[in-house]
């Protein structure tokens, strides 16, 4: 059968997802510390042989991972702050979709050791700082959307948006396999922290 290019590059790019899905669920059953190469092409049911085809080593599979998972979530947290909706609500709906989602406590554990591990390259461990970085204006123009309504805290957008995001990927960790910390976490009670107290004594 004549090779077929456009075949070919599906097949690849459904194999190299197959990688990244696998690796996630791994980590989040083993921890990253404990993942190996190994353990991924058991996951994935593939050889070695075939993971190193597509990723040189498990920091630059853990980086694509990564690369992936920001850029998808810089699209949708940019495509809420466009909507034209109540800012206080965008905010509760990004809190209450990412901390439902089981595997982010995984995703926040491999960014932050990708940012600090020295083994990691630089320009991997620089391009994921930058797309944090990059994806925090979105969630600052939502910031500012309440400002102007009187309905979010005044400051610094930028460091508001630093804060909300750092509070619910922290809370996030701690949806870690393991001993269940017994504290229900409600998205209205995070977004209240933000919110002016004008706004606040008006909902009493």
């Amino acid at each position: 059968m004549p090779r077929n290019p456009e075949r070919d590059q599906q097949l690849r790019e459904q194999r190299k997802k197959l990688l990244l899905d696998s690796a996630l669920q791994v980590i989040a059953k083993r921890g990253i510390g404990l993942t190996s190469i190994q353990d991924i092409a058991k996951a994935a049911g593939l050889s070695v042989g075939n993971v190193y085809t597509y990723f040189s080593s498990k920091d630059e599979l853990f980086s694509e991972l990564l690369r992936r998972a920001q850029t998808e979530y810089g699209i949708s947290v940019t495509l809420l702050a466009e909507l034209d909706e109540d800012p206080l609500l965008k905010l509760r709906r990004m809190c209450a979709e990412w901390l439902a989602l089981e595997t982010n406590w995984a995703f926040t554990i491999i960014l932050q050791t990708v940012r600090t591990n020295e083994m990691v390259p630089a320009d991997i461990r620089q391009a994921v700082t930058d797309r944090f970085t990059a994806n925090l204006e979105p969630v600052a123009d939502i910031m500012r959307q309440g400002q102007r309504s009187g309905q979010i805290l005044n400051g610094d957008p930028l460091q508001l948006a630093l804060y909300f995001v750092s509070l619910i990927q922290g809370l996030t960790l701690q949806q870690a396999p393991g001993y269940v910390i017994p504290v229900p976490v409600n998205p209205d009670d995070i977004v209240r922290l933000f919110e002016a107290k004008n706004t606040h004594a008006k909902n009493i």
